[in-house]
């Protein structure tokens, strides 16, 4: 992977007739990395992927690929692949006939063309089914059918849009190798847009998470997941424990609360994801409103003077019930330190 900017989108910002989608924003992508852009529905991040395929024009800002300004060169012309959520195959086509389409637009010679496909389908595993039709397929092996077709045509970026969202639990987690087994051979850039968090942990180089039109973090999934900035990221990535921080104390709705060793964070909040919560021990009490059985822990709500606390057990441990009074503890040292509230 090169460490210089490949893909640039300086000050980018757009819009919809006069409401504003994506503001100023600015992302430089390397060569052959594996990017998402990460949040919920409405933050930007599809209508950022459309700018980037030439299916949207820029109010302002610039957009670099390779070293050549495409802000506003055609969308045919920009050498940038797109993978749709629903697919978009031909359903009359063959597996091999809808890999072909692109080139055949392009008039290519049929003996490149006849090359490029078969190296396509062998690629992403299905080199045996040219000549099968799309109903004839499972929803992964659509998938790889329209992975292969934009693959075909050599494109400096791939994009996705929620490539996995259409598979059912199982094939998810087939397809998610199956993506990185093929940007490793392939060397290709690509972006996929997701609102799933542990897709984006599991796939992406970097994770890019957008809040509102902005990049509110971007960091590698371990940062992203461990040391989320904001309270948003925080609350995206599953810390259910979040307070924030004055003068050594946390801030709840009845009052401020001295939290032993919060004295010594210089910081505007402070999250605890379930597990970090100790139960059992500790200077707070809290009723217990309900638990849950989740395989290899318990999952448990309390009713404290801090508010709703989430916390997280071994399964091995002994349980608490229902209406039972437990002390619990939120060690500072195990807390992610937020940068904004």
């Amino acid at each position: 992977m090169s460490d210089e900017t490949y893909l640039d989108l300086s000050d980018l910002t757009l819009a919809y007739g006069k409401t504003v989608a994506v503001e100023s924003l600015n992302l430089s992508i390397r060569k052959g990395e594996l990017i998402a852009l990460l949040g919920p529905s409405g933050c930007g991040k599809t209508t950022t992927m459309r700018a980037i395929t030439g299916l949207l024009r820029p109010a302002s800002g610039k957009i670099t690929l390779d070293g050549a300004d495409i802000t506003y060169v055609p969308a045919n012309k920009r050498h940038v692949g797109l993978v749709f959520q629903s697919y978009a195959l031909f359903p009359h086509l063959t597996v091999f006939e809808n890999v072909a389409f692109g080139l055949r637009l392009k008039k290519l010679p049929t003996v490149e063309i006849n090359q490029r496909v078969e190296a396509g389908l062998a690629m992403v595993g299905l080199g045996k089914f040219h000549s099968r039709k799309p109903a004839e397929l499972s929803g992964g092996q659509q998938q790889r059918v329209a992975l292969a077709r934009s693959l075909v045509m050599e494109p400096k970026v791939l994009l996705l849009d929620e490539p996995l969202s259409n598979l059912d639990a199982r094939l998810r987690l087939e397809m998610r190798t199956e993506l990185q087994r093929v940007q490793r051979e392939s060397g290709v850039t690509m972006v996929f847009v997701t609102h799933d968090q542990n897709e984006a942990l599991a796939l992406a180089d970097r994770i890019v998470v957008m809040k509102e039109g902005a990049i509110e973090q971007v960091g590698s999934p371990e940062d992203v997941y461990n040391r989320p900035r904001s309270r948003f990221v925080a609350d995206f990535v599953g810390f259910e424990n979040i307070f924030a921080v004055k003068d050594g104390k946390i801030v709840t709705d009845n009052g401020a609360v001295d939290l032993a060793g919060a004295s010594a964070v210089n910081a505007p909040g402070l999250a605890w994801r379930p597990h970090m919560v100790t139960l059992g021990e500790g200077r707070f009490q809290g009723e217990v409103l309900g638990a849950a059985f989740a395989g290899g822990s318990r999952e448990y709500l309390l009713k404290s003077p801090l508010g709703p606390i989430k916390a997280e057990m071994d399964a091995s441990a002994p349980a608490f019930e229902p209406g039972s009074t437990v002390a619990f503890d939120l060690p500072p040292e195990r807390a992610a330190v937020l940068e904004r509230m």
